[in-house]
Protein backbone atom coordinates (compact mmCIF):
# COMPACT_ATOMS: atom_id res chain seq x y z
CA UNK A 1 0.00 0.00 0.00
CA UNK A 2 1.44 3.07 -0.51
CA UNK A 3 -0.13 5.01 2.75
CA UNK A 4 2.53 4.89 5.28
CA UNK A 5 1.08 3.89 8.52
CA UNK A 6 2.36 3.65 11.98
CA UNK A 7 3.17 0.61 13.18
CA UNK A 8 1.80 1.56 16.47
CA UNK A 9 -0.72 2.81 18.88
CA UNK A 10 -0.98 6.26 20.23
CA UNK A 11 -1.75 5.09 24.31
CA UNK A 12 -1.16 9.11 25.44
CA UNK A 13 -1.45 12.36 23.82
CA UNK A 14 0.55 15.62 24.46
CA UNK A 15 -1.24 18.60 23.66
CA UNK A 16 0.48 21.03 20.73
CA UNK A 17 0.00 25.01 21.67
CA UNK A 18 -1.10 26.46 18.21
CA UNK A 19 0.54 29.63 17.76
CA UNK A 20 0.10 32.36 15.35
CA UNK A 21 2.24 34.32 12.82
CA UNK A 22 2.40 37.74 14.87
CA UNK A 23 3.24 35.74 17.88
CA UNK A 24 6.19 33.89 16.60
CA UNK A 25 7.47 36.70 15.39
CA UNK A 26 7.44 38.02 19.21
CA UNK A 27 9.03 34.58 20.50
CA UNK A 28 11.88 34.94 17.91
CA UNK A 29 13.16 38.55 18.44
CA UNK A 30 12.84 37.43 22.75
CA UNK A 31 15.13 34.94 21.64
CA UNK A 32 17.71 36.74 19.37
CA UNK A 33 17.01 34.13 16.49
CA UNK A 34 18.32 31.64 17.89
CA UNK A 35 15.85 28.38 17.95
CA UNK A 36 17.20 26.84 20.97
CA UNK A 37 16.39 29.59 23.01
CA UNK A 38 12.64 29.05 22.43
CA UNK A 39 10.70 27.32 25.22
CA UNK A 40 9.31 23.83 23.89
CA UNK A 41 5.87 24.99 24.66
CA UNK A 42 6.04 27.64 21.68
CA UNK A 43 6.94 25.13 18.94
CA UNK A 44 4.18 23.34 16.96
CA UNK A 45 6.30 20.74 15.13
CA UNK A 46 9.69 20.35 16.95
CA UNK A 47 12.49 18.82 14.64
CA UNK A 48 15.24 20.54 16.57
CA UNK A 49 16.98 16.93 16.85
CA UNK A 50 15.89 13.59 17.56
CA UNK A 51 18.04 12.74 20.45
CA UNK A 52 15.93 12.16 23.70
CA UNK A 53 12.71 12.81 22.66
CA UNK A 54 11.29 9.17 21.37
CA UNK A 55 8.04 8.53 22.65
CA UNK A 56 8.81 5.05 24.99
CA UNK A 57 6.56 2.22 24.61
CA UNK A 58 4.20 0.73 27.00
CA UNK A 59 6.97 -2.03 27.85
CA UNK A 60 9.91 0.86 28.40
CA UNK A 61 7.41 2.44 30.75
CA UNK A 62 7.11 -0.66 32.91
CA UNK A 63 10.37 -1.32 32.86
CA UNK A 64 11.12 2.26 34.41
CA UNK A 65 9.11 0.52 37.07
CA UNK A 66 11.70 -2.54 37.28
CA UNK A 67 14.22 0.18 37.77
CA UNK A 68 16.44 -0.76 41.08
CA UNK A 69 18.31 2.26 42.02
CA UNK A 70 21.08 0.53 44.43
CA UNK A 71 24.56 3.02 44.55
CA UNK A 72 26.38 -0.59 43.35
CA UNK A 73 25.43 -3.61 41.34
CA UNK A 74 22.38 -2.93 40.57
CA UNK A 75 20.50 -5.81 38.37
CA UNK A 76 19.26 -2.85 35.88
CA UNK A 77 23.36 -2.42 35.22
CA UNK A 78 22.62 -6.36 34.90
CA UNK A 79 20.02 -6.15 32.52
CA UNK A 80 21.46 -2.91 30.79
CA UNK A 81 24.40 -4.85 29.80
CA UNK A 82 23.62 -7.85 29.03
CA UNK A 83 21.10 -6.15 25.93
CA UNK A 84 24.11 -4.13 24.90
CA UNK A 85 26.33 -7.19 24.88
CA UNK A 86 23.47 -9.04 22.60
CA UNK A 87 24.02 -6.35 19.89
CA UNK A 88 27.58 -4.85 20.35
CA UNK A 89 30.22 -7.79 21.31
CA UNK A 90 32.30 -5.58 23.80
CA UNK A 91 34.05 -6.87 26.45
CA UNK A 92 33.27 -3.58 28.63
CA UNK A 93 30.05 -1.80 28.70
CA UNK A 94 30.60 1.78 30.67
CA UNK A 95 27.25 3.63 30.95
CA UNK A 96 27.28 7.05 30.76
CA UNK A 97 24.74 10.10 30.93
CA UNK A 98 24.61 10.64 27.72
CA UNK A 99 26.70 10.38 24.83
CA UNK A 100 28.89 13.19 25.15
CA UNK A 101 29.92 12.17 28.55
CA UNK A 102 31.36 8.88 26.70
CA UNK A 103 33.21 11.35 24.13
CA UNK A 104 34.23 13.35 26.94
CA UNK A 105 36.22 10.79 29.02
CA UNK A 106 37.22 8.72 25.68
CA UNK A 107 39.28 11.86 24.20
CA UNK A 108 40.27 12.80 27.72
CA UNK A 109 42.04 9.79 27.34
CA UNK A 110 42.95 9.68 23.84
CA UNK A 111 43.54 13.40 22.71
CA UNK A 112 45.83 15.87 23.55
CA UNK A 113 47.65 18.48 21.73
CA UNK A 114 49.28 17.31 18.55
CA UNK A 115 47.06 14.67 17.46
CA UNK A 116 44.37 14.16 15.08
CA UNK A 117 41.60 11.97 15.19
CA UNK A 118 40.09 11.32 11.72
CA UNK A 119 36.48 10.19 10.90
CA UNK A 120 33.94 10.38 8.00
CA UNK A 121 32.55 13.26 9.51
CA UNK A 122 32.46 14.28 13.57
CA UNK A 123 29.15 16.18 14.51
CA UNK A 124 29.05 19.11 17.31
CA UNK A 125 29.62 17.85 20.06
CA UNK A 126 32.46 14.87 19.30
CA UNK A 127 34.17 17.61 17.51
CA UNK A 128 33.98 19.94 20.64
CA UNK A 129 34.82 17.53 22.77
CA UNK A 130 38.27 16.37 20.54
CA UNK A 131 38.99 20.25 20.25
CA UNK A 132 38.95 20.75 23.92
CA UNK A 133 41.97 18.37 24.72
CA UNK A 134 43.85 20.21 21.67
CA UNK A 135 43.64 17.67 18.87
CA UNK A 136 42.45 17.96 15.49
CA UNK A 137 38.81 16.63 14.16
CA UNK A 138 39.43 15.49 10.86
CA UNK A 139 36.78 14.92 8.70
CA UNK A 140 37.50 12.10 5.49
CA UNK A 141 33.76 12.01 3.79
CA UNK A 142 33.79 10.16 0.21
CA UNK A 143 33.56 12.44 -2.27
CA UNK A 144 29.55 11.72 -3.11
CA UNK A 145 29.03 13.59 0.80
CA UNK A 146 29.61 16.77 -0.53
CA UNK A 147 27.05 16.81 -3.56
CA UNK A 148 23.20 16.88 -2.21
CA UNK A 149 22.40 15.83 -5.32
CA UNK A 150 24.29 12.99 -5.72
CA UNK A 151 22.27 9.54 -5.35
CA UNK A 152 25.24 7.19 -4.14
CA UNK A 153 23.56 4.70 -1.55
CA UNK A 154 26.11 5.37 0.98
CA UNK A 155 27.68 8.59 1.21
CA UNK A 156 28.29 8.27 4.89
CA UNK A 157 31.14 6.21 3.84
CA UNK A 158 35.08 7.70 4.88
CA UNK A 159 37.31 7.86 1.73
CA UNK A 160 39.61 4.94 2.39
CA UNK A 161 42.49 6.43 -0.10
CA UNK A 162 42.70 9.85 2.29
CA UNK A 163 43.06 7.80 5.29
CA UNK A 164 45.57 5.84 4.49
CA UNK A 165 47.56 8.63 3.09
CA UNK A 166 46.84 10.53 6.60
CA UNK A 167 48.14 7.27 8.47
CA UNK A 168 51.33 6.97 6.37
CA UNK A 169 52.48 10.84 6.97
CA UNK A 170 50.64 11.62 10.18
CA UNK A 171 50.35 8.14 11.80
CA UNK A 172 51.96 8.81 14.81
CA UNK A 173 49.65 11.71 15.63
CA UNK A 174 46.98 9.73 15.11
CA UNK A 175 45.29 7.91 18.13
CA UNK A 176 42.63 6.27 17.27
CA UNK A 177 40.14 6.26 13.74
CA UNK A 178 36.65 6.72 14.42
CA UNK A 179 33.31 6.21 12.19
CA UNK A 180 30.28 7.76 12.84
CA UNK A 181 26.80 5.84 11.63
CA UNK A 182 25.00 7.26 10.08
CA UNK A 183 26.72 10.26 8.90
CA UNK A 184 24.50 12.56 10.92
CA UNK A 185 26.29 16.21 9.78
CA UNK A 186 26.57 15.05 5.99
CA UNK A 187 22.97 14.25 5.47
CA UNK A 188 22.18 11.62 7.58
CA UNK A 189 23.63 8.93 5.32
CA UNK A 190 24.94 5.59 5.77
CA UNK A 191 27.95 3.85 5.74
CA UNK A 192 28.38 0.41 4.29
CA UNK A 193 29.27 -3.00 5.86
CA UNK A 194 31.99 -3.20 3.19
CA UNK A 195 33.19 0.25 3.63
CA UNK A 196 32.93 -0.14 7.64
CA UNK A 197 35.53 -3.44 7.51
CA UNK A 198 37.67 -1.49 4.84
CA UNK A 199 38.32 1.13 7.99
CA UNK A 200 38.91 -0.92 10.65
CA UNK A 201 40.95 -3.16 8.37
CA UNK A 202 43.45 -0.01 7.68
CA UNK A 203 42.66 0.96 10.87
CA UNK A 204 44.62 -2.48 12.31
CA UNK A 205 46.68 -2.57 10.02
CA UNK A 206 48.79 1.34 11.05
CA UNK A 207 48.05 -0.13 14.86
CA UNK A 208 45.49 2.02 15.46
CA UNK A 209 42.17 1.22 16.99
CA UNK A 210 38.82 2.21 15.40
CA UNK A 211 35.94 3.46 17.49
CA UNK A 212 32.46 3.49 16.04
CA UNK A 213 30.02 6.54 16.83
CA UNK A 214 26.71 4.08 17.11
CA UNK A 215 24.29 6.40 17.62
CA UNK A 216 21.98 5.79 15.16
CA UNK A 217 23.19 1.86 14.25
CA UNK A 218 19.61 0.29 14.14
CA UNK A 219 19.18 2.91 10.61
CA UNK A 220 22.18 2.54 9.37
CA UNK A 221 21.68 -1.70 9.61
CA UNK A 222 18.40 -0.94 7.77
CA UNK A 223 20.06 0.81 4.76
CA UNK A 224 22.83 -2.03 4.29
CA UNK A 225 19.66 -4.01 4.83
CA UNK A 226 18.24 -2.82 2.20
CA UNK A 227 20.75 -1.37 -0.16
CA UNK A 228 23.78 -3.47 0.27
CA UNK A 229 24.38 -6.27 -2.31
CA UNK A 230 24.57 -9.43 -0.67
CA UNK A 231 22.31 -8.31 2.61
CA UNK A 232 18.61 -8.68 2.45
CA UNK A 233 17.65 -11.50 3.45
CA UNK A 234 20.57 -10.93 6.94
CA UNK A 235 18.16 -10.09 10.10
CA UNK A 236 18.92 -6.20 11.58
CA UNK A 237 20.76 -7.65 14.65
CA UNK A 238 23.35 -9.95 13.13
CA UNK A 239 24.21 -6.73 10.80
CA UNK A 240 24.37 -4.86 13.84
CA UNK A 241 26.48 -7.55 15.76
CA UNK A 242 29.03 -7.57 12.54
CA UNK A 243 28.95 -4.02 12.39
CA UNK A 244 30.30 -3.60 15.82
CA UNK A 245 32.69 -6.75 15.58
CA UNK A 246 34.63 -4.53 13.58
CA UNK A 247 35.45 -1.59 15.78
CA UNK A 248 37.48 -2.22 19.00
CA UNK A 249 35.84 0.40 21.07
CA UNK A 250 32.02 2.47 20.59
CA UNK A 251 30.20 5.68 21.81
CA UNK A 252 26.73 5.73 22.27
CA UNK A 253 23.91 8.20 22.92
CA UNK A 254 20.80 6.13 24.02
CA UNK A 255 18.88 9.20 23.71
CA UNK A 256 18.81 8.42 19.57
CA UNK A 257 19.09 4.36 18.49
CA UNK A 258 17.76 3.47 21.99
CA UNK A 259 14.61 4.76 22.35
CA UNK A 260 15.34 6.51 25.39
CA UNK A 261 14.97 9.69 26.81
CA UNK A 262 18.39 10.11 28.38
CA UNK A 263 21.50 7.56 28.79
CA UNK A 264 24.72 6.78 26.70
CA UNK A 265 27.82 4.43 27.29
CA UNK A 266 31.18 3.80 26.27
CA UNK A 267 32.23 0.06 25.62
CA UNK A 268 35.68 -0.72 24.83
CA UNK A 269 37.88 -4.24 24.22
CA UNK A 270 41.16 -3.18 25.97
CA UNK A 271 40.89 -3.96 29.22
CA UNK A 272 43.86 -1.01 30.30
CA UNK A 273 41.84 1.79 28.18
CA UNK A 274 38.66 0.63 30.19
CA UNK A 275 40.01 0.71 33.55
CA UNK A 276 41.46 4.26 32.99
CA UNK A 277 37.88 4.85 31.71
CA UNK A 278 36.18 3.69 34.88
CA UNK A 279 38.53 5.66 36.52
CA UNK A 280 37.28 8.80 34.94
CA UNK A 281 33.60 7.84 35.19
CA UNK A 282 33.20 7.18 39.30
CA UNK A 283 35.27 10.92 39.02
CA UNK A 284 32.83 13.07 36.68
CA UNK A 285 29.55 10.62 36.26
CA UNK A 286 29.14 7.96 39.04
CA UNK A 287 30.06 4.26 40.05
CA UNK A 288 30.58 2.28 37.10
CA UNK A 289 27.25 0.03 37.59
CA UNK A 290 25.28 3.23 36.64
CA UNK A 291 27.46 6.31 35.27
CA UNK A 292 25.13 9.13 35.88
CA UNK A 293 22.04 7.14 35.22
CA UNK A 294 18.91 6.28 37.66
CA UNK A 295 18.42 2.31 37.36
CA UNK A 296 14.63 2.78 36.03
CA UNK A 297 16.84 4.55 32.58
CA UNK A 298 19.07 1.76 32.61
CA UNK A 299 15.99 -0.64 32.30
CA UNK A 300 14.25 1.77 29.47
CA UNK A 301 17.37 1.43 27.49
CA UNK A 302 17.56 -2.06 27.49
CA UNK A 303 14.15 -2.23 26.37
CA UNK A 304 14.51 0.31 24.04
CA UNK A 305 17.33 -1.61 22.33
CA UNK A 306 15.07 -4.68 21.78
CA UNK A 307 12.96 -2.78 19.95
CA UNK A 308 14.87 -0.30 17.83
CA UNK A 309 15.74 -3.47 15.43
CA UNK A 310 12.18 -4.23 14.54
CA UNK A 311 12.36 -4.39 10.86
CA UNK A 312 8.68 -3.20 10.47
CA UNK A 313 9.07 0.03 12.99
CA UNK A 314 12.71 0.67 10.91
CA UNK A 315 10.95 0.63 7.52
CA UNK A 316 8.35 3.18 8.55
CA UNK A 317 10.83 5.63 10.04
CA UNK A 318 13.21 5.66 7.06
CA UNK A 319 9.83 6.34 4.78
CA UNK A 320 8.67 9.11 6.67
CA UNK A 321 11.88 10.65 5.92
CA UNK A 322 11.64 9.33 1.90
CA UNK A 323 7.93 10.36 1.32
CA UNK A 324 8.72 14.20 3.03
CA UNK A 325 12.28 14.16 0.42
CA UNK A 326 10.19 12.66 -2.17
CA UNK A 327 7.55 15.22 -2.33
CA UNK A 328 9.79 18.16 -1.91
CA UNK A 329 12.07 17.28 -4.49
CA UNK A 330 8.88 17.05 -6.90
CA UNK A 331 8.41 20.99 -6.01
CA UNK A 332 11.69 22.04 -6.96
CA UNK A 333 12.60 22.35 -3.22
CA UNK A 334 16.62 21.68 -2.85
CA UNK A 335 17.34 18.44 -0.53
CA UNK A 336 19.95 16.18 0.26
CA UNK A 337 19.20 13.20 -1.71
CA UNK A 338 18.86 9.84 -0.96
CA UNK A 339 17.23 10.81 1.94
CA UNK A 340 18.68 10.19 5.58
CA UNK A 341 17.55 8.01 8.20
CA UNK A 342 17.04 10.08 11.06
CA UNK A 343 16.10 13.54 9.25
CA UNK A 344 15.47 15.57 5.84
CA UNK A 345 18.26 18.02 5.19
CA UNK A 346 16.76 20.78 3.40
CA UNK A 347 20.09 22.39 1.19
CA UNK A 348 19.88 25.97 2.05
CA UNK A 349 23.06 26.77 -0.03
CA UNK A 350 21.15 26.01 -3.31
CA UNK A 351 17.69 27.64 -2.03
CA UNK A 352 19.18 30.83 -0.69
CA UNK A 353 21.99 31.53 -3.25
CA UNK A 354 21.80 35.21 -2.56
CA UNK A 355 22.85 35.22 0.76
CA UNK A 356 26.20 34.51 1.41
CA UNK A 357 27.69 31.28 3.83
CA UNK A 358 29.02 33.70 6.29
CA UNK A 359 25.88 35.82 6.49
CA UNK A 360 23.98 32.04 7.46
CA UNK A 361 22.23 30.74 4.99
CA UNK A 362 20.89 27.70 7.21
CA UNK A 363 19.81 29.88 9.88
CA UNK A 364 18.32 32.28 7.44
CA UNK A 365 15.82 29.40 6.27
CA UNK A 366 15.26 27.48 9.96
CA UNK A 367 13.77 30.82 11.35
CA UNK A 368 11.90 31.16 8.25
CA UNK A 369 10.56 27.88 8.96
CA UNK A 370 9.80 28.59 12.49
CA UNK A 371 8.33 31.86 11.77
CA UNK A 372 6.21 30.58 8.70
CA UNK A 373 4.67 28.00 10.69
CA UNK A 374 6.32 27.24 13.67
CA UNK A 375 8.41 24.25 12.86
CA UNK A 376 11.89 24.68 14.41
CA UNK A 377 14.65 22.60 12.63
CA UNK A 378 18.62 22.74 13.33
CA UNK A 379 21.13 24.75 11.28
CA UNK A 380 23.96 22.41 9.98
CA UNK A 381 26.12 24.71 8.01
CA UNK A 382 28.64 27.95 9.07
CA UNK A 383 27.10 28.26 12.24
CA UNK A 384 27.95 24.70 13.61
CA UNK A 385 30.94 24.70 11.75
CA UNK A 386 32.37 27.79 10.57
CA UNK A 387 34.52 28.39 13.51
CA UNK A 388 38.04 27.30 13.94
CA UNK A 389 39.18 26.44 17.08
CA UNK A 390 41.72 29.60 16.61
CA UNK A 391 38.26 31.80 16.52
CA UNK A 392 38.63 32.62 12.74
CA UNK A 393 35.72 32.17 10.60
CA UNK A 394 35.80 29.67 7.22
CA UNK A 395 32.76 28.65 5.44
CA UNK A 396 31.51 25.27 6.15
CA UNK A 397 31.16 22.27 3.13
CA UNK A 398 27.44 22.73 2.75
CA UNK A 399 24.46 25.10 4.36
CA UNK A 400 22.13 22.71 5.77
CA UNK A 401 18.76 22.72 7.73
CA UNK A 402 18.64 19.32 9.24
CA UNK A 403 14.74 18.53 10.53
CA UNK A 404 15.36 15.44 12.72
CA UNK A 405 11.95 13.07 13.31
CA UNK A 406 11.50 12.45 16.75
CA UNK A 407 10.89 8.77 16.83
CA UNK A 408 7.24 7.95 17.36
CA UNK A 409 6.25 11.21 18.18
CA UNK A 410 4.60 12.79 15.08
CA UNK A 411 1.74 11.24 12.43
CA UNK A 412 1.40 11.46 8.55
CA UNK A 413 -0.76 14.84 9.13
CA UNK A 414 2.20 16.41 10.86
CA UNK A 415 4.50 15.17 8.03
CA UNK A 416 2.01 16.58 5.23
CA UNK A 417 1.70 20.02 7.37
CA UNK A 418 5.64 20.10 7.39
CA UNK A 419 5.67 19.82 3.71
CA UNK A 420 3.25 22.84 3.36
CA UNK A 421 5.36 25.01 5.64
CA UNK A 422 8.48 24.39 3.51
CA UNK A 423 6.63 24.70 0.31
CA UNK A 424 5.24 28.21 1.57
CA UNK A 425 8.67 29.39 2.52
CA UNK A 426 10.38 28.00 -0.78
CA UNK A 427 7.74 30.01 -2.27
CA UNK A 428 8.93 33.26 -0.46
CA UNK A 429 12.52 32.86 -0.40
CA UNK A 430 13.97 35.63 -2.31
CA UNK A 431 12.66 37.87 0.72
CA UNK A 432 15.10 36.32 3.09
CA UNK A 433 17.99 37.74 4.01
CA UNK A 434 20.76 36.76 6.44
CA UNK A 435 22.21 37.11 9.80
CA UNK A 436 25.30 38.59 11.82
CA UNK A 437 25.87 36.80 15.02
CA UNK A 438 26.48 39.79 17.86
CA UNK A 439 27.04 37.20 20.99
CA UNK A 440 29.01 33.79 20.72
CA UNK A 441 30.88 31.52 22.82
CA UNK A 442 34.36 30.25 22.35
CA UNK A 443 33.07 26.74 21.23
CA UNK A 444 29.22 25.48 20.10
CA UNK A 445 28.45 28.56 19.34
CA UNK A 446 25.00 27.26 17.66
CA UNK A 447 23.97 26.28 21.06
CA UNK A 448 24.21 29.62 22.83
CA UNK A 449 24.44 32.39 20.39
CA UNK A 450 22.84 35.43 19.62
CA UNK A 451 21.53 37.08 16.27
CA UNK A 452 20.14 40.33 14.45
CA UNK A 453 18.95 39.78 11.21
CA UNK A 454 20.52 41.75 8.36
CA UNK A 455 18.74 44.50 6.81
Amino acid sequence: MKTIIEPFRIKAVEPIRMTHLGERRQILARAHYNLFAIRSRDVMIDLLTDSGVAAMSGDQWAAIMRGDESYAGSPSFTRFEAAVKALMPFKHVIPTHQGRAAEAILFSLLGGAGRIIPSNTHFDTTRGNIEATGAEALDLPCSENGDPNSLALFKGDMDIERLKSLLEREGARVPCVMLTITNNAGGGQPASLANIRAVAELAHAFGKPFIIDGCRFAENAWFIKVRERGQSERSIPDIVRDVFACADGMTMSAKKDAFANIGGWLALNDDALAAEARTRLILTEGFPTYGGLAGRDLDAIAQGLAEIVDEDYLRYRVRVNEYVTERLASAGVPVVRPAGGHAVFLDAGRLLPHIPPLEYPGQALAVALYETGGVRGCEIGSVMFGRRPDGSEAPAAMELVRLAMPRRVYTQSHADYLIEVILAVHAERERLRGFRIVEQPLRLRHFTAKFEPLS
